[in-house]
């Protein structure tokens, strides 16, 4: 034992003494932080100097126990230290871009916004300052899937199972989570792995949760998209297609639900998005840089503002906010009972025909887009309006590509449905 540990002793030299009694099986034992270790040790094996005297003082802790006052203490830690974001009723024009986001809060089954446009338009700024605006959801207290209690396909399996056998959920309410995926990301951590620690320490398989497992019943924002690696584009492929996440690795077969809303964003001169993923964004938002002197005006003080004192700066837009907030949770709440005639869906599908698109997720996304506008506006019946708003959005990006023309995809969609609708 002494061969064993002899490295350890030697590295980890202390100045404390060990706790009089330890016991031979205890489920964790940590050094303590004050002395600026913070490895764990497991199997309650005591380190011993060569006099027989302790070198290490170990702190036994019962996690079960705390992990309630830690969660809490750790959100609020989190949440006092968080950047400042900037306020989403802040943004100044991009009307487009802001309203595909809002019908995407408000229905998350329409799924997704792909947002083009130039460099320096606040694409970035405007999906990250939607934080502020996401409702709060019921979810399993302690799952890493965000799982849904009443909803058995958007459930993890340890929770599926406990459903199963009669045990009580104990349940939380949750702010929708917005989960960054940075270009740099590897396999490993959007997917998930296998989990070092424990398979190291306990010598059992156990799998860490990705990034596609934190982004369920969330939102995933890629910046920068049609730079991302053609293998995390496979990734995103398979999960938003089947709206779960396999892993097969190092003897790990595990799958997890992972049903986001996947908001990308990109400058069009770096590079074209593949037509399979562009086709899974349920929206795509077109972003031009604004021309009106004033407007451009207004941006640059707004932003200086911000800058300067970024706390007072939200706090005037308080009210605002809150107005937005309380507007979207009454749509959540109301979106089930809009009503769309036949008449208007013969139509849509019409549209969608005429223009040769591919697949009928254009003629799906369409109806609920319109349905989520018309919640919005505070109606239980979608009307002729409410179509024409969103159907350029909807089917743009779903046109096949004619390199020879000229004329903006978005306007041909607008031919077309004033051609159909009269």
């Amino acid at each position: 034992m002494a061969s064993v540990l002899g490295t350890s002793t030697a590295i980890l030299a202390s100045r404390s003494l060990v706790s009089p009694s330890l016991k031979p099986a205890f489920p964790s034992i940590s050094i303590n932080p004050g002395q600026g270790y913070g490895r764990k040790l497991y199997g309650g094996i005591g380190i011993q100097g060569r006099k027989g005297r302790p070198q290490f003082h170990i702190a036994v802790t019962n996690v079960a126990t705390e992990i309630n006052s830690v969660e809490q203490a750790q959100k609020l830690a989190a949440k006092e230290s968080q950047r400042p974001v900037f306020p989403f009723a802040a943004i100044v024009g991009q009307d487009e871009m802001k309203l595909c986001l809002l019908l995407n809060v408000i229905d998350p089954k329409i799924g997704g916004v792909m947002i083009m446009g130039d460099r320096g338009t606040g694409k970035s700024t405007t999906v990250r300052s939607l934080v502020d605006l996401l409702p709060e959801i019921r979810v399993v207290f302690g799952d890493p899937y965000n799982s849904d209690p009443e909803d058995p396909e958007s459930m993890g399996i340890e929770v599926r199972e406990k459903v199963v056998n009669g045990e009580e959920l104990t349940i939380t309410m949750t702010k929708i989570n917005m989960v960054d995926l940075p270009l740099g990301a590897t396999e490993d951590r959007v997917c998930g792995t296998i989990d070092i620690e424990k398979a190291l320490t306990e010598g059992v398989k156990a799998f860490e949760p990705g990034l596609l497992a934190k982004a369920n019943r969330g939102i995933l924002y890629v910046d920068e998209v049609n730079l991302l690696d053609d293998h995390l584009v496979d990734v995103l492929l398979d999960s938003a297609a089947s709206g779960w996440n396999t892993v097969e690795r190092e003897g790990i077969s595990i799958s997890h639900p992972a049903r986001f809303i996947l908001i990308g964003s990109g400058n069009p001169e770096e590079g074209e998005l593949r037509p399979q993923l562009l086709d899974r964004f349920g929206m795509h938002a077109q972003v031009g840089t604004v021309r009106d002197a004033e407007l451009r005006v207004k941006i640059v003080e707004e932003r200086a503002r911000f800058d300067k004192n970024p706390k007072e700066f939200r706090d005037s837009y308080k009210a605002e906010q809150e107005k937005l907030q309380q507007q979207i949770a009454s749509a959540r709440s109301s979106l089930s009972s809009v009503q769309i005639d036949q008449d208007l869906k013969v139509k849509i599908s019409k549209v969608c025909a005429e223009l040769n698109v591919d697949g009928l997720r254009g003629d799906i996304v369409t109806n609920r887009a319109a349905k989520a506008l018309a919640a919005l506006k505070g109606r239980d019946i979608v009307i002729a309006e409410d179509i024409a708003t969103v159907i350029p959005n909807c089917l743009r990006h779903r046109l096949r590509k004619d390199p020879l023309e000229s004329i903006d995809s978005g306007l041909l969609v607008i031919e077309k449905f004033y051609e159909v609708f009269g």
